[in-house]
């Protein structure tokens, strides 16, 4: 027994052999390195398509661009400042497309945070068909935007859709032009991107609702509160980071808005209802001067930018 202890005592007090440290620091600086290797994928993908397009475009920004012609000069700030300068050639089209992009979005956001939130909250509660109900709200998003702007387009039609002629069926007025006057313009293209996308924000919203938990509705009930203050004290507050991120995706879709526009209203009437987005394309594509396009382009996610950390700022300070 005492040979035993003595070479068990031998074994731990004797040096670690001979590489053992390195082996240790190469495993070491290997899990370091694993993280990254599993972000490379990922960062590659980023860097192809989303750092270096931006980087180009800011180059693109302060040069004189013109894809048909084999010159293109450095210009500097001059083409962000044209569209600020109220003498330049293409302030009118740039400000008129801002107008155009913002009175859609002040009126289809509010509309597409609130109805997705009501939907939300019945499909939430249990009834016979409520799995069908969900799948039927949520179909035409999955539709893309040219085939929902093509149906509407002859669904709205003044003398051959059929909206006014179910409208004259009832005793309404049949000839609203839906599409090509103001404020029916507006109104056929605030409908129709609520009915087609309001089902995806009230997948979100359902799925924060059943992240709440349904103890909190029994203590409030057990509290005296009735439906429209459990529905302020507990099913909003449970719902804000949904509604932050419902919120900013919202005003980042509408600020983008173009297939509705250029397929259901065509810019009418005149261009009223054509949007920033459509401007850009036209202005790179049609008129050949990517370098104001782009300026345009870095505008304008400037300005998102910044309305989106207001948002984060809100909610943040709300939630503090």
């Amino acid at each position: 027994m005492a040979d035993v202890i003595e070479v068990g005592a031998a074994r731990r007090d004797a040096p670690p052999p001979a590489g053992g440290k390195g082996r240790r620091g190469v495993t070491e600086r290997g899990s370091r390195a694993t993280p990254y290797l599993f972000l490379a994928p990922y960062l590659l993908l980023f860097l192809t398509f989303g750092l270096l397009p931006i980087l180009f475009g800011v180059w693109l920004s302060v040069h004189q661009w013109d894809l048909q012609l084999p010159n293109r000069p450095f210009v500097g700030l001059d083409n962000y400042k044209d569209l600020f300068d109220s003498e330049s050639a293409i302030y009118g089209d740039w400000w008129s497309s801002v107008k155009a992009t913002a009175i859609f979005t002040v009126f289809s956001v509010p509309l597409l945070v609130a109805i997705p939130l009501g939907l939300a909250l019945l499909l939430n509660k249990s009834f016979p068909g409520r799995t069908f109900f969900r799948a039927v709200y949520f179909a035409p998003y999955v539709l893309g935007v040219a085939v929902i702007g093509l149906l509407w387009r002859f669904l709205l039609d003044a003398n051959l859709g059929l909206v006014n002629r179910l409208l004259g069926a009832v005793g309404l007025p049949s000839d609203t032009p839906w599409v090509t006057d103001v404020p029916w313009a507006w109104v056929s293209l605030v409908g129709v991107t609520v009915w087609w996308t309001s089902g995806f924000n009230a997948v979100i919203y359902l799925a924060g609702l059943q992240d709440i938990s349904p103890e909190l509705y029994e203590a409030s009930r057990m509290d005296g509160a009735n439906a429209w203050q459990r529905f302020r004290n507990v099913t909003i507050p449970g719902l804000r980071p949904v509604l932050l991120f419902v919120l900013t995706t919202t005003i980042l879709a509408s600020a983008n808005v173009f297939g509705q526009s250029f397929l259901i209203t065509q810019g009418a009437p005149g261009e009223e209802t054509r949007t920033v987005v459509w401007r850009i394309v036209d202005e790179g594509l049609r008129d050949n001067d990517a370098g104001r396009a782009a300026a345009m382009s870095i505008v304008f996610a400037l300005a998102l930018t910044v309305i989106s950390l207001i948002n984060f700022r809100f909610f943040r300070y709300r939630e503090d």
